[in-house]
């Protein structure tokens, strides 16, 4: 067992961290071809492209792979690595799926806090990291990492968790009791989390008289409600920004903003694709 996996097992053992691979590979059994097209058409519709033919794309904390997938089918040379061995498996068999052999997909087990093997690994021309990043347990470590992997010119695609105040320590609290209860108590604060993320919708839609409408019409980046709730719940590191750290950051690595969606002021994640303008030396940021 090399390192990585052996540091990731710790953290898993000891009640540090959630175990994301596992909830990946419940929803690569499910997995649609509208979810593969819906990726594809989030790519297209924030980084403002048709094609990535010939681009470089690098996705860190693979996850399922469906992205990288997307990426893929969409003419890049991608490059996917994850913490998670689980999620490795999981990008591992997609590939194997769609694009089985293929020598413009690689996948790897990395974490981004790594450092010595960045040297290697050169720029990409698209560096995606979607709701990853604020899981590493050292959000701005991982963000200086991130910035020094996208290449002049290139673009920056990163989902961060908004920071919500004190509903976000509250909600910090709630994944670290999750991830440290035995298996068979998961439920008790899985549950109540359910409840309140989920009641008020099941609530208006049978008052509206079309019970279930939004559960059953969920398509968040192609994950199912339940997983959702379950990511959500067990992610754990847990660490948020408010918009403007995530811009003053970028900004002084030499990024400007090309797109925003906010989560406006909700718990989720805030979406930016940066474009990078020039480049500044690494440290050069403010970490909040």
């Amino acid at each position: 067992m090399n390192n990585l996996a052996t540091n990731w097992h710790r953290e898993v053992s000891s009640g540090e961290r959630f175990r994301f691979g596992a909830n990946w590979a419940a929803f690569l059994k499910r997995i649609t071809t509208e979810d593969i097209e819906l990726a594809e058409r989030s790519l297209r519709t924030m980084l403002e492209i048709e094609r990535l033919d010939d681009e470089t794309f690098l996705d860190i904390g693979s996850g399922s792979g469906l992205f990288s997938l997307a990426a893929r089918r969409l003419g890049a040379r991608v490059t996917s690595f994850d913490f998670d061995p689980q999620s490795v498996a999981c990008t591992s068999e997609l590939k194997r799926w769609f694009f089985a052999g293929d020598p413009q997909w690689d996948v790897g087990q990395r974490s981004i806090l790594e450092g010595d093997w960045f040297a290697g690994l050169g720029t990409f021309d698209v560096v995606y990291s979607w709701g990853v990043l604020h899981h590493t347990g050292r959000l701005w470590d991982a963000m200086e990492n991130t910035v020094q992997l996208v290449s002049p010119g290139g673009l920056l695609f990163i989902a961060i968790y908004n920071d919500q105040g004190r509903a976000s320590r509250m909600w910090t609290k709630v994944k670290r009791a999750y991830v440290r209860a035995p298996a068979t108590l998961k439920w008790a604060v899985l549950l109540p989390a359910f409840v309140l993320l989920w009641g008020p919708s099941f609530v208006r839609d049978t008052v509206t008289g079309r019970p279930l409408r939004t559960w059953k019409g969920y398509t968040a980046r192609g994950m199912d409600p339940w997983r959702d709730v379950v990511d959500w719940v067990g992610g754990y590191p847990f660490e948020v920004a408010r918009p403007e750290e995530i811009f003053e950051f970028c900004r002084a690595y030499g990024f400007e903003l090309r797109k925003l969606k906010t989560c406006a002021g909700g718990h989720g994640c805030n979406e930016f694709v940066f474009i990078r303008s020039h480049q500044r030396q690494r440290g050069s940021a403010n970490k909040p």
